[in-house]
């Protein structure tokens, strides 16, 4: 699970990009919202407090509910299309939350990822040696799922020129394909179907 930041600023709340308010949801003041988060029933909770990117203003959710595979959420204070249309386009963020909760869950920072060495996992089901490097985190994309963008330490090449055609691949961020993360010793271990690591022999 990866958790978006926003600040590393100490004397600022942490906070994270929970969703972007859209279009305006029937009269009474509700609007669809694209979510950011991978909790959506906590941060869209009653009574949950969301705040604007500079921490000035409070979003209060008063209910949610899902349709369609959409949020559509009513917040305090907005109560007429006017005032949700007023809305659309607003960035909303929740404060982070407590680190050793987070180590409980299994939740990351992309800052913590960034950078750890990428090993293979031990009885990989390539049947390759257990640390073996395939390479460096150097991005996590945030979407439907999290992705970790490798960038492989023996990239691809073609044969006949020598020039690389591929440096990098996506492995789905999720407990599957990558069982264990040391943050102490800087790596991570994988363990990716055949295939999904360009130039790896399997």
């Amino acid at each position: 699970m990866v958790r978006e930041e926003f600040s590393d600023d100490p004397q600022q709340l942490e906070l994270l990009r929970v969703c972007r308010i859209g279009r305006a949801q029937g009269l009474k003041g509700e609007v669809t919202v694209q979510s950011f988060t991978d909790e959506p029933e906590y941060r869209f909770a009653p009574g949950s407090v969301l705040y604007t990117r500079d921490g000035s203003e409070e979003y209060v959710v008063e209910r949610a509910r899902t349709f369609k595979n959409r949020w559509i959420v009513k917040f305090e204070g907005i109560d007429d299309r006017d005032a949700s249309e007023a809305a659309n386009g607003v960035e909303l963020y929740g404060e982070a939350d407590d680190p050793e909760d987070m180590l409980e869950e299994d939740a990351w920072y992309p800052k913590d990822l960034i950078g750890l060495e990428v090993r293979l996992a031990e009885d990989n089901g390539l049947g390759l040696p257990a640390g073996q490097v395939v390479g460096k985190v150097v991005d996590v994309l945030d979407g439907f799922q999290s992705l970790l963008k490798v960038r492989l330490a023996n990239p691809v090449r073609d044969p006949e020129t020598g020039e690389v055609v591929e440096n990098s691949a996506l492995v789905p961020f999720v407990d599957e394909l990558v069982p264990d993360i040391d943050l102490d010793e800087q790596y991570l271990t994988i363990d990716p179907p055949g295939g999904l690591i360009p130039g790896l022999a399997y």
